[in-house]
């Protein structure tokens, strides 16, 4: 489907009822797509609205009683937002103009000079540019492979989670899994066989984790999990099932074939089996060498070694 084709949800952020309907419009004249108007009138309904999702792009206003679209987009991309912003203000300075790329908008319009052709253009322009950012987020943090996040992203992960942990005083877990001879699977029935099992496996493990559970794989047959909040009860219970998600049922691995496999997995927790951030990969790592050395096919927790 076409972009002229796809009615997207677009949010303006802006105190003034007038500029709303204006913007409305506007809309109402573009000749090359569809797009919904939604108004958010203050700054706290707009990041709400805003973070909870639904809108293709969003239009904001410099001006929001007390505080400033500047903050209004700072606050939204520290929290994870990746809609694309086009920003609007009554001045025409280059200085507003530089900070608000600075600060994260995609586009600059100024009320007073904008019409339904420049928003228009403005609209098409932020859409297909988010679009290329995302594509490229994409590339940068996730295997091309699997689809999981990759090994630059879980060291982001496991960095963030320790900072967490340490302020608000809770643990979490990190369990690294190991596929169990996986290299029989390559050399017996060839590498796309292999790489079906890799994306097989990564799926199979997704639907066996908490919604807040992030799986990555690191790097060959090896997959991480950061687990938030997680004491070595959940996090144990959680690898065994994982272990027994994989050795349950033949893993498909392209036309007909299915091959039997299981998977060995090490789980540490942060701060109990170590109090120090730096060493917890070496942790579980120690935990994963046991669980191979002793006959695979298990999770060993490193409390137990």
């Amino acid at each position: 489907m076409t972009a002229a084709c796809e009615n997207r949800r677009i949010l303006l952020i802006d105190d003034d009822r007038m500029q709303f309907r204006l913007t409305q419009q506007h809309f109402k004249t573009f000749r090359s797509a569809t797009y919904e108007l939604d108004w958010a009138a203050t700054y706290e309904e707009g990041i709400t609205k805003l973070l909870g999702g639904g809108h293709a792009a969003c239009l904001l206003d410099y001006q929001l009683g007390p505080r400033d679209g500047l903050a209004l987009i700072r606050e939204a991309l520290a929290q994870g937002c990746r809609v694309p912003i086009i920003f609007l203000t009554a001045e025409s300075g280059e200085n507003v103009d530089i900070a608000a790329m600075n600060a994260g908008a995609l586009d600059y319009l100024v009320k007073g000079e904008m019409s339904p052709r420049m928003l228009e253009r403005s609209l098409r322009y932020a859409l297909k540019l988010g679009d290329t950012l995302e594509a490229l987020r994409q590339l940068a943090t996730r295997d091309q492979l699997t689809g999981l996040l990759n090994r630059r992203e879980f060291e982001r992960i496991l960095g963030e989670e320790k900072e967490r942990a340490r302020r608000f005083g809770h643990s979490f877990a990190l369990i690294l899994a190991d596929l169990d001879h996986f290299k029989r699977v390559n050399d017996q029935h060839g590498h796309p066989a292999g790489d079906e099992v890799l994306r097989q496996v990564a799926r199979r493990m997704e639907a066996n984790l908490r919604s807040v559970d992030r799986l990555t794989r690191i790097g060959g047959e090896e997959f991480a999990i950061v687990m938030p909040q997680a004491d070595g009860t959940v996090a144990a219970e959680k690898a065994r099932r994982l272990c027994e998600a994989i050795r349950g049922t033949p893993v498909p691995a392209g036309g007909d074939l299915k091959l039997p496999l299981t998977m060995s997995l090490g789980v540490a927790v942060f701060p109990q089996d170590t109090p120090n951030g730096e060493d917890l990969i070496a942790a579980v790592d120690r935990a994963l060498y046991a669980a191979k050395s002793g006959g695979r096919n298990r999770a060993v927790l490193c409390a137990e070694l």
